[in-house]
């Protein structure tokens, strides 16, 4: 016997304050996939941390927390595992948490990602040019991922990407190699853009359900977002989290 997906609106917890500032645009493309954003600000979340669970999905947006002060997403990370980390075991087991950019360098450094076990394994480090790069770029989708946040995306698409640290590397060959071949290197740089190992642009959890990039999919959920003609798939990740949680018990 078939089930019917459910209807109602996923509830998204969208992360904000401190430097962040990308969650206007981040809660409009869950509003406009279909879910419900609510904008929570970190110091609420940090004096209620149990109130995490009453969402059924987390986004780290992208902007500058902490005005990036001792690195990007640092303190934010600090901040977070030192209230909140018990309350994120929990949660990425079973619900979808995405990180954008800052959001991305946020979660490696809360060690959210690879693995979501809270170990630095992975680190967002200077671009390879040594300044900040901003222009569209065009990624390849790793088409055999868990990942439920990419699932029916092209096998190329483009996105906006901004930042200075957004160089993905990890520690050891070992763990690059493991990711490569579990398909979490989700998303990969068409081009050599800033240095990044294997010119990783995103990576998931094995589960699937925790992923983040770099570049910025809220940027381009119109086709009139992009400087030239072309197809905007960014709304596609936040649909994709949408129809996902509709689908659970």
């Amino acid at each position: 016997m078939s089930t019917k997906p459910n209807q109602t609106a996923p509830k998204f917890l969208v992360l904000w304050g401190d430097g962040i500032n990308c969650e206007n645009e981040t809660a409009r493309a869950i509003e406009l996939a279909g879910g419900s954003a609510k904008k929570v600000h970190v110091n609420e979340l940090l004096k209620n941390p149990k109130s995490l669970h009453e969402y059924q999905a987390m986004v780290f947006p992208g902007g500058f927390s902490f005005g990036d002060h001792l690195g990007s997403g640092q303190i934010l990370s600090l901040k977070l595992e030192n209230v909140l980390k018990s309350e994120l075991q929990e949660f990425v087991k079973t619900r979808p948490v995405l990180g954008i950019c800052n959001g991305f360098q946020t979660m490696i450094r809360l060690g959210l990602l690879p693995d979501a076990d809270f170990n630095r394994t992975c680190a967002l480090v200077k671009n390879r040019q040594g300044h900040f790069i901003d222009q569209w770029v065009t990624v390849e989708r790793d088409e055999k991922s868990p990942c439920i946040w990419t699932k029916n995306l092209p096998k190329e698409f483009v996105l906006p990407m901004r930042h200075g640290e957004g160089r993905f590397v990890c520690k050891e060959e070992s763990l690059l190699k493991r990711l490569i071949q579990n398909n979490q290197a989700v998303l990969k740089y068409k081009e050599d853009v800033n240095g990044a190992q294997a010119q990783i642009a995103g990576v998931c959890d094995p589960s699937g359900l925790v992923f983040a990039l770099m570049p910025h999919p809220e940027a381009a959920l119109h086709d009139w977002h992009l400087p030239f003609e072309g197809t905007a798939y960014g709304l596609e990740f936040f649909k994709n989290a949408v129809t996902y949680l509709r689908t659970q018990p």
